[in-house]
């Protein structure tokens, strides 16, 4: 039951989130519509390279998953959105298989980073709970700069009556 509750709202954040770059234009996926250096393509790309590699946790793969820490992990400037939200799916798809074959309890080993040489295992639910507040946070900001960028709204397309 909890299983399910926190995958079915991490899955309505997600949701959230494609509705946000849904009708996007290669074009549209790398401009900059405000001051940050985000952009729409930067972003799945972004939210894919975590996907995956909080993947390569949940399944106790050894080192540190590739692109994190990776600066230029918000930069994407290919030409096919269709591949990079793909991309994106597959990422999701293989997420939640490894939740749903481990125990929320489980604790696995983190992979160290700069500011923490040496971090404290994670149990699968805070992960799950991690990848929520992420996928949140993120879609809250495609939602400010798909509204900069041609007006479209994500709470508008949601809620419409």
């Amino acid at each position: 039951m909890e299983l399910d509750d926190l995958l079915h709202e991490l899955n309505d954040q997600r949701d959230t989130f494609r509705v946000t770059v849904r009708g996007l234009t290669p074009a549209d996926a790398v401009k900059r519509t405000t001051v940050s250096e985000l952009t729409l393509g930067g972003l799945v790309k972004h939210l894919t390279l975590c996907e995956r590699g909080w993947t390569h946790v949940l399944t106790e793969r050894p080192g540190r998953p590739q692109g994190w820490l990776d600066g230029r992990q918000y930069v994407w400037s290919g030409d096919d959105v269709g591949q990079l939200l793909g991309s994106y799916d597959e990422a999701v798809r293989a997420t939640d298989e490894a939740v749903r074959t481990a125990s929320l309890d489980s604790l696995v080993a983190l992979p160290s980073a700069p500011w923490d040489t040496d971090p404290e295992p994670m149990s699968i639910r805070r992960i799950v709970l991690h990848l929520i507040r992420e996928t949140a946070q993120h879609a809250g900001h495609a939602d400010i700069i798909r509204e900069s960028l041609d007006g479209q709204s994500t709470t508008a397309t949601l809620y419409e009556f």
